[in-house]
């Protein structure tokens, strides 16, 4: 384990502690106190360790999202509904169904939203509820330019969703159909690929500000400069 620690970066009684969770399989037994650990387990902790200190899962939820890639009868877009839901509930862990909308505007908005584009999405979609809540604040502070934008934001999230599935796609045709493969993909582009979303947002925000709103002297000397 401790060649494990070394090529991981990872203290031993961390390793141990995913061990006992669930989150990394056990080595093979080499004497009663030694263990063999090999290529698939140094794998399995750097994606364990990704989804904790990046995508900020929960341990347990990071275990339920681990144990939906070991098991080979869920259907890749099982596997996705479980990660929807793991990174939903760290977005917004105090949501109950029945408390999600209280006004019912915003579930309303996007019922329709979804009606109008044609959207097949599962009445217990997480992030149905999670939306409809954010439209519903958005009714409360009276803010009905963020509520007509909700067009351009579905537009921005369709095709974030379809470069998600084509990066799943391409992941099965590289490895000729192998689930491993493309569940990786799948597990790993949901629960980070929030993060990336959120962190080029607000790189775009700022350089579409300052398309906008020039922004004063006092800025000059960043304004024309490329990340």
């Amino acid at each position: 384990m401790s060649e494990l620690s070394t090529a991981t970066a990872t203290p031993v009684p961390t390793l141990k502690f995913y061990l006992r969770e669930g989150l990394l399989h056990a080595g093979e037994r080499t004497s009663p106190n030694q263990a063999q650990y090999d290529e698939s387990h140094i794998n399995r902790v750097r994606l364990v360790r990704a989804l904790i200190d990046v995508g900020g899962l929960p341990v347990a939820r990071a275990a339920e999202v681990v144990s939906a890639m070991q098991r080979d009868d869920l259907p890749v877009h099982s596997v996705l509904g479980i990660a929807q839901r793991a990174v939903t509930e760290r977005l917004a862990p105090s949501s109950a169904p029945e408390e999600e909308s209280p006004s019912g505007t915003g579930r309303r908005l996007i019922d329709e939203l979804c009606a109008r584009r044609g959207w097949r999405v599962h009445r217990e979609n997480p992030g149905l509820a999670m939306a409809a809540r954010v439209l519903d604040a958005y009714v409360a502070l009276g803010q009905d330019a963020l509520l007509e934008a909700l067009d351009a934001y579905a537009d921005a999230a369709e095709l974030v969703a379809r470069a998600d599935l084509a990066a799943v796609a391409a992941a099965g045709e590289r490895s000729r159909g192998d689930r491993t493969e493309m569940v990786d993909v799948v597990i790993v582009g949901t629960v980070l690929g929030d993060a990336l979303a959120a962190g080029l947002r607000r790189a775009a925000q700022e350089h579409a500000s300052l398309e906008r709103f020039p922004a004063p002297d006092l800025d000059h000397d960043r304004q024309d400069t490329p990340c």
